[in-house]
């Protein structure tokens, strides 16, 4: 039987209690209608599982008691950071939801040349604690201890300017693109890879990526939608350079 595990973003400490969050409380109340003494599993980010009890569950508050801690190494040898274009819809939630399941360490919502969707401030501030929560809704889901950082959305020259000057392998998913997922050489600081939003990459994305030293990835002879794309990349790219 698969164990309920909950993110809170709070310091934990053995022989410690804690109240869980208004939204997790009401999942593990509401939705699991679990119960005092019943046992569950909390992380914070911080590489731990730490294992409690349900001390009580009331209308308004659910404690939780800390009885033991665990750390957990499952995170990919391989760290990659997913560029994607901001696609229209639910499309987005799937490709942070699956990314997360995939193992990616970051993901960069883009505003790029052909980008559809448009948000004003308020609207990306929104997006971007949406999106933060289905990060960590998945690694619930797929025993992940520590959330991969889900960054505000930004324009590609925003993102490109703020680059560190670093080794990791720079990949942008291109239907011309020459360079093959198996024979990309990845050193220790993993690598970048651009997808773009439904419409594809622009040529002026596509001219601006190469002058920032990206290279050109190409999965096979279809194309994909977008939120097929970065998925299909990410496990292909795993399987040959990850845990897979």
């Amino acid at each position: 039987m698969r164990s309920t595990r909950i993110h809170v973003e709070q310091p934990l400490a053995l022989a410690t209690e804690l109240t869980l969050p208004a939204q997790a409380a009401e999942h593990v109340a509401r939705v699991l209608r679990m119960n005092a003494g019943d046992a569950l599993t909390v992380f914070n980010g911080d590489g731990f599982d730490y294992t409690a009890t349900l001390v009580s569950v009331g209308k308004r508050d659910v404690i939780v008691r800390i009885d033991g801690r665990e750390e957990i190494a499952n995170e990919s040898p391989l760290r990659l950071t997913l560029a994607q274009g901001v696609a229209r819809g639910e499309k987005m939630d799937l490709i942070v939801q699956k990314a997360t399941e995939l193992g990616v360490a970051r993901i960069v919502p883009l505003f790029t040349e052909r980008s559809e969707v448009k948000l004003d401030p308020a609207r990306a501030e929104k997006r971007l604690q949406h999106w933060r929560a289905v990060a960590a809704s998945a690694c619930e889901q797929s025993g992940r201890v520590h959330v991969p950082e889900v960054m505000p959305a930004q324009t590609m020259q925003s993102w490109l300017e703020g680059l560190d000057h670093d080794n990791a392998q720079r990949l942008a998913l291109l239907p011309e693109g020459t360079l093959r997922a198996r024979d990309v050489p990845f050193g220790e600081t993993g690598g970048l890879l651009v997808v773009g939003p439904e419409g594809g990459l622009g040529d002026r994305d596509v001219a601006t990526l190469r002058e920032a030293g990206f290279q050109g990835l190409r999965l096979g002879p279809r194309i994909l939608r977008t939120e097929t794309a970065g998925l299909a990349a990410l496990a292909a790219l795993q399987a040959l350079h990850g845990d897979f």
